[in-house]
């Protein structure tokens, strides 16, 4: 590859490396991801300063992954012997492409998609784009093909410069971002074992995931010092069956999931507000009954979960939340269906009869308590319920759904019930804490550096404290309690098997991260695509600015 690469200056080659690393596929949860590591890996080891020192490019198999899948792993020391050190972070999967319909088999090929889209007057924004030859289509050429290459085009250029470098560099690509964040999990062992063998100290890690237009004709360029956390709630939901020609007698729990919904998806008023941040509302992503098939009887349970994003709010809070807004609607729903049975009673001229609509509402470690009171052996039951799921089901949210429903049916009582607890997968929030020296320093030398970009390119920029989407970036720091660690494992069915998560590990690593986007439009969309004149020109030049300002400021 660097034969291909040396006469090309630093732009140049982080078009071409984009274009590379479209081509190979690397859908998440496939083959791909492996080969895509190896040939990241091969990339590397044919520039000169590695080409001699293969040890210092590595990959790391994923612990107890079906797929055999690898984090990739590049060490660059600089002019200095100093511990200090800057971390370049970056997903090497995509999603898939059965979004681009009958053009799929242009899916990976920037050069012919360009030529579609110059002729598609479907969409004059995208045919614009296009023909203006200043953006490269693709898929993962947003997501983030185009991020790997701005990092592999600057560690050549470190590697090649090295006098420039106060300090180290150490490249991070992980698998499987946009499924289960396995690699970016993996890959914390790594970082820790790395800082004790070297005694390495990390400043800072920068990601460059992607950013895009907020509106129309938005051409700021947002930078985020942290990502927002997403936890999801999950809410096992026990009614009374009763037969649809007297479904008044029982209580129907599709009714409750309906009004837990109501309250909380696309509820704004759920979301943290936070000044001068893009804040996101909750969100329904599963909601379904346990009836496997027609029959004239109500249904017994239902299982719903919310995609939920956090930002300051201590995890037992937002569980006190979740679980008052479980109450409120346990409490409609029995109060409508008391009023509505009376007048049924009235309607058809029957006499009162005294029914029960009350629904009782818990957190998983409540009910965990309430079960090990009563001399149930809440571990096995649990364990075995984990062990008979994951015979027949691989969706872990589904195994931990299971699991409640097994500690439910533990209970003699059975009562109409509500359980909230948590599945996969849980991203911590971070930011950079501008309450500390490091935190100060790192917003400071952000700050300098996008002044100086500003003066020279004219491009503006806005410095913001959480990037609004999913990250890798999140699981390199944690800055929760031991409570809300606590909180997390008891409401978490199955946590070591489902999402291992090393919190106390990544709250010892603590690594600020700053994520310096590559910058484009659609992404995960078949309109994907990314622009180049900011992409490969401004952002490569900004992220080795920083770099050096950083490690040269520590050094000093």
């Amino acid at each position: 590859m660097f034969a291909n690469l040396k006469s090309m200056n630093l732009s140049q080659q982080a078009e071409y490396l984009t274009k590379a690393l479209v081509q190979m596929k690397s859908y998440n949860h496939s083959d791909g991801e492996r080969h895509k590591a190896d040939f990241l890996k091969d990339i590397i080891r044919s520039y000169p300063s590695f080409k001699d020192n293969d040890n210092l490019v590595w990959t790391r198999d994923i612990s107890g992954d079906e797929l055999g899948r690898k984090n990739v792993f590049a060490f660059l020391k600089g002019r200095s012997r100093g511990k200090k050190t800057i971390i370049y972070l970056a997903h090497l999967d995509t999603v898939g492409t059965e979004d681009f319909g009958p053009i799929q088999r242009l899916a990976h090929d920037p050069d012919m998609l360009q030529e579609f889209f110059a002729q598609y007057g479907s969409d004059p924004e995208v045919q614009q784009d296009a023909q203006s030859n200043e953006w490269l289509f693709g898929r993962g050429a947003l997501d983030m093909q185009s991020g790997i290459a701005v990092h592999l085009a600057n560690l050549l250029y470190f590697s090649e410069n090295r006098d420039e470098l106060d300090g180290n560099l150490l490249v991070m690509f992980n698998a499987d971002e946009e499924g289960e964040h396995k690699g970016s999990r993996a890959a914390l062992s790594e970082l820790l074992s790395l800082k004790e063998k070297m005694g390495l100290e990390y400043i800072a890690a920068i990601n460059n995931d992607f950013i895009s237009p907020l509106y129309d004709g938005d051409a700021t360029k947002y930078i985020y010092t942290g990502t927002a956390g997403k936890i999801l709630p999950c809410f096992s939901i026990f009614g009374r069956e009763a037969h649809a020609g007297e479904s008044l007698a029982g209580i129907d729990p599709t009714l409750i999931a309906a009004e837990l919904t109501a309250r909380i998806s696309q509820n704004f008023q759920q979301t943290e507000k936070l000044e001068g941040e893009l804040v996101l509302p909750p969100s329904c992503l599963y909601m379904r009954d346990d009836k496997k098939r027609y029959d004239v009887q109500t249904a017994v349970g239902y299982r719903i979960y919310f995609n939920y994003f956090f930002y300051e709010k201590p995890i037992r809070q937002l569980s006190k939340e979740l679980r008052m807004i479980a109450e409120d609607a346990a409490i409609a729903v029995e109060h409508r269906l008391e009023g509505t049975y009376k007048d049924f009673l009235n309607a058809n001229d029957l006499p009162e009869r005294q029914l029960d609509w009350g629904t009782e509402v818990t957190a998983l470690d409540d009910f965990l308590v309430y079960l090990e009171e009563k001399g149930i052996d809440t571990v096995s039951v649990m364990e075995e319920a984990r062990k008979q799921s994951s015979l027949k089901e691989a969706d872990a949210r589904m195994i931990a759904f299971d699991i409640v429903e097994a500690l439910h049916q533990s209970d003699p009582e059975k009562k109409p019930r509500v359980i909230l607890f948590y599945g996969t997968p849980f991203l911590p929030a971070n930011t950079v804490d501008l309450n500390t020296e490091r935190g100060i320093f790192l917003k400071s030398s952000l700050e300098e550096v996008l002044a100086e970009e500003t003066k020279n390119t004219g491009e503006i920029f806005k410095i913001r404290k959480y990037f609004p989407y999913l990250s890798d970036g999140s699981f390199l720091s944690f800055d929760g309690s031991d409570e809300d660690i606590q909180s997390l494992k008891k409401n978490f069915p199955a946590l070591k098997s489902l999402f291992p998560i090393p919190l106390k590990a990544m709250r010892d690593l603590n690594i600020p991260v700053i994520n310096l986007g590559v910058y484009g439009k659609s992404g995960h969309k078949w309109t994907e695509r990314v622009y180049k004149p900011y992409t490969f020109d401004i952002l490569p030049e900004i992220i080795r600015k920083l770099t050096k300002r950083i490690l040269q400021k520590q050094g000093n």
